[in-house]
């Protein structure tokens, strides 16, 4: 089976429709993994996107907040979701392919602005969902999964605009980085992104509050495509669509992509 996976925090997949459908319509990936719908399941647009083929969908949905959906063109079984940190949040869903791959579609926890568990709760929160990850992936040992989503961690020096400037910013922080790492090992991952595009600046993610984002280009590599280490090498043809960065009303993240051969 070959398909191509893609994954984009949407920022509110109801307002955002039209992005989402120009997306499928104009590189059709085979699974396209949404975050942040901020949205009930019963109220996000899956007809709309059925109708441009995406017949099978796994969401978890949450009001105004979180929620996280897999659109796929190709069959798809629900393969549940996990509640890491008992945030209560809808910030996980997992799917099987017929071949029996699973993918998972993370929406990490953000983790305010400061990076002091001590008087950030949000902050503490962040690390123990991460933690929570570790222990689930560390116990499960998966096989044959790719990981994808918005993990709101940077973890590389190259995957922010400025490493030194943003060593005291959340989801840069040597903590943050840390942890991260911790769940990459203890599932087996490996960061396909990088293992296609190994050098180089790379930023998925661009604040609303700069003025020109594409001009000051102080972007953060945020979203993720991550494979089982018996799968990684299947992944090629890595990619991020920039330019849906400058879409009308667009997303403040841009989609992430990879192709798979399995």
């Amino acid at each position: 089976m070959s398909f191509t996976l893609a994954t984009w925090n949407i920022n509110s997949v109801r307002l955002r429709e039209g992005l989402v459908a120009r997306f499928l319509q104009e590189e059709a990936p085979d699974v396209l993994c949404l975050q942040e719908c901020k949205s009930p399941v019963d109220k996000m647009p899956l007809e709309a996107f059925r109708s441009l083929g995406y017949a099978h969908v796994v969401a978890r949905g949450q009001k105004g907040y979180n929620g996280v959906a897999i659109l796929s063109r190709l069959p798809i079984e629900d393969a549940g979701d996990r509640d890491f940190a008992g945030l209560n949040h809808a910030r996980h869903v997992a799917a099987r392919l017929e071949n029996g791959v699973v993918i998972h579609n993370f929406y990490v926890p953000a983790g305010g602005d400061v990076p002091d568990r001590t008087v950030n709760v949000k902050f503490g929160q962040k690390l123990d969902y991460l933690t929570g990850m570790r222990d689930w992936f560390r116990a499960a040992r998966p096989h044959k999964s790719i990981l994808v989503g918005d993990l709101n961690i940077a973890p590389r020096e190259d995957d922010v605009w400025n490493h030194k400037q943003l060593l005291r910013i959340v989801s840069h922080t040597p903590i943050e980085v840390d942890h991260l790492a911790q769940v990459q090992e203890a599932g087996g991952w490996v960061d396909v992104t990088r293992q296609n595009i190994p050098k180089g600046q790379l930023y998925s993610w661009w604040s609303y509050r700069s003025p020109d984002w594409s001009a000051a280009d102080k972007g953060r590599r945020l979203d993720h495509v991550w494979a089982t280490s018996d799968i990684a090498a299947a992944g090629h043809d890595s990619r991020i669509l920039r330019d849906a960065r400058g879409w009308d009303q667009p997303s403040d993240h841009a989609p992430v992509l990879a192709r798979f051969d399995l």
